[in-house]
């Protein structure tokens, strides 16, 4: 069976109590199905870039992101093809002017005056402002339903277009998806991972977390990070935002530089009860010593850009 991975960017828009969906159409994932409004993003884009892209495409709609409010892995296993399918789906809610809302061409129930702009190739059929009580009536993706408090049900077999043969993954580029946190102690201590010699940003000191494996939750595969990086068990309390990395010659392990596009979450992790900070790792890890930090001592480190960033909006 292959593993494959994405990423998609999808966007959350009301209009008082309507809410922006979209159906597939013939050449969508889920032909017929109706979904929020987004898609794949793809190498190098932010995946807040990625949904106003995808929002504009599939029904005309110019959107601001406001805040990314959810993360969600799923697979799709396709055995005809041998795929079995990951994907990190971001939840943003997204916002519109007033007088945008009042003009656009989206009626209540129906689609975009003129056809759908953009969206060409069969992908998106139609686009509408419904009602949740209409959208409960409607055979949504899991994802769909789940975000919007709806039953969460099985899509019948056949629903799903057949995806083809998966390419082969380009020999020079990656993608990660990774989720980190912002981790402190009731003292108010913050636990940073150095990273170790023969990776990117070698010496910096790091937010802990790392790649999810294929088929794990972001926050799951933080709180193991946590564990195998620092010897600390958290919980994880808040959702911060996503961070993009597109390197196009890191040079890592591999020995030759490769294009790479990293997709960072971050959240806030609370560790109650702190123990002395431990890499608990196999040896031959990216993490070479952890540490608990006081934030004045953290002003005097070597930060990598997200533990720059993390720490500064907190402190704000």
């Amino acid at each position: 069976m292959q593993l494959a991975r994405l990423v998609g960017a999808y966007g959350l828009l009301w209009d008082s109590d309507r809410v922006l969906v979209v159906q597939d159409g013939a050449e969508g994932e889920f032909p017929g199905v109706w979904r929020l409004p987004g898609g794949a993003v793809a190498h190098a884009e932010h995946p807040e870039r990625a949904v106003v892209r995808e929002v504009a495409a599939q029904t005309g709609l110019t959107v601001a992101v406001s805040r990314l409010c959810g993360v969600v892995a799923d697979v799709v296993t396709d055995p005809e093809d041998n795929v079995a399918l990951h994907t990190d789906r971001l939840l943003f809610e997204l916002s519109m002017p007033e007088s945008a809302l009042s003009e656009s061409a989206l009626s209540e129930g129906g689609r975009a005056e003129g056809g759908l702009r953009g969206c060409g190739r069969g992908l998106v059929a139609r686009a509408c402002w419904l009602s949740l009580a209409e959208v409960a009536q409607l055979s949504l993706t899991p994802f769909t339903a789940e975000v919007l408090g709806l039953p969460v049900t099985s899509l019948p077999p056949g629903t799903r277009r057949p995806r083809g043969p998966v390419p082969p993954p380009h020999p020079d580029r990656r993608l990660r998806f990774g989720a980190y946190g912002l981790v402190t102690d009731p003292a108010g201590r913050i636990l940073l991972t150095q990273i170790a010699e023969g990776y990117p940003g070698a010496g910096l000191w790091h937010l802990p977390g790392g790649g999810t494996d294929h088929g794990e939750q972001p926050a799951t595969g933080l709180l193991r990070e946590l564990i195998e990086e620092g010897g600390q068990v958290g919980r994880v309390v808040e959702l911060l935002g996503v961070n993009n990395l597109h390197n196009p010659a890191a040079l890592g392990p591999e020995g030759r530089p490769l294009d790479w596009h990293g997709v960072r979450v971050i959240y806030r992790v609370l560790v109650d009860v702190p123990t002395d900070a431990v890499v608990t790792e196999s040896a031959g890890g990216s993490t070479v010593r952890a540490g608990w930090f006081t934030r004045a001592e953290v002003v005097d480190l070597p930060l990598s850009d997200i533990a720059a960033l993390a720490i500064g909006q907190s402190g704000r």
